[in-house]
This record gives structure tokens, sequence and C-alpha cells, in this order.
């Protein structure tokens, strides 16, 4: 039995790291579980979803040259469990829409300079009173 990219097939976890989980396939071939991909939420500790011993139905992810295989458990899982994932508005290509009106470069600098200078009689307000005010010298 060949392992092809895509594939799902059952293993046994054999092992379990602090990057992942080695799974043991039905050929003999073990695979690798990286961490990020054993559950849709983030896992601190791995151990906390699996153990050695546990059957897991896992998806081949990729076969490398050098024989090591990526494997997947959350991608496993059909569409419908997965929680489905709020999804991103899409850019077009870096170009503003219609509705929006790009800043030019002296508008852009203007608007540095002026939250700049803010951001300097703040800073120097701050300074001055930590002094004891303007001019005061110790003597």
């Amino acid at each position: 039995m060949s392992i092809e990219v895509g594939s799902k097939l059952q293993g046994k976890v054999t092992g379990i790291t602090n990057f992942g989980a080695f799974v043991e396939l039905p050929n003999g071939s073990t695979g690798l579980v990286h961490i990020s991909e054993v559950a849709d939420n983030y896992v601190k500790d791995i151990n906390d979803h699996l153990k050695v011993g546990d059957m897991v139905e896992v998806k081949v992810m990729n076969v490398g040259t050098d024989g090591k295989i990526g494997l997947s458990i959350r991608k496993a899982k059909p569409e419908a469990e997965r929680p489905q994932r709020p999804q991103r508005p899409r850019h077009s290509g870096g170009r503003p829409s219609n509705t929006e009106r790009p800043e030019n470069f002296e508008q852009k600098m203007a608007k540095f300079m002026k939250d700049s200078e803010e951001r300097l009689s703040t800073l120097k307000r701050a300074t001055e009173s930590k002094r004891g005010g303007r001019g005061a010298r110790r003597g």
C-alpha cells in the first residue's frame, strides 16, 4: 500500500514530542503530525489531545523525497465538523476601490509631521513638569 498525498488513513500514535506526534500508518511507515495540525484551536500541550496508543484518522499532507511523511489530524475531519473561520476581505491587488481616495505623499507627510509635533509637545510638557518648570535652576 503506497502512501499518497490527500489520502485519509487510520494510524496509531507511537510517540509524542513537544513539536508533534509520530503516527504509525497501516503499511508500517511512520509519519509526523505537527502540533499545529492536531486541532483547529491553539494547542499548547499536545498531551492534552493525544496519548501513545491512540488510534487517529490522519490525512497525508506531503511525502518528502527523504521518506518523511507529513500528516494532519485536523484536516482529516469532514468539512461539516470543522469550525468555520471567518473569511478576510480580499485585496484588489493593492489598488484602492472607487470609494477610497488614496493619500499622496504630501498628505501622508503632513499627517506624519502633525502627529510627530503633537507627540513632541506632549513629551516636552511632561519632561518640563518633572524638572520643576521652565528656567528653574538648581543652586
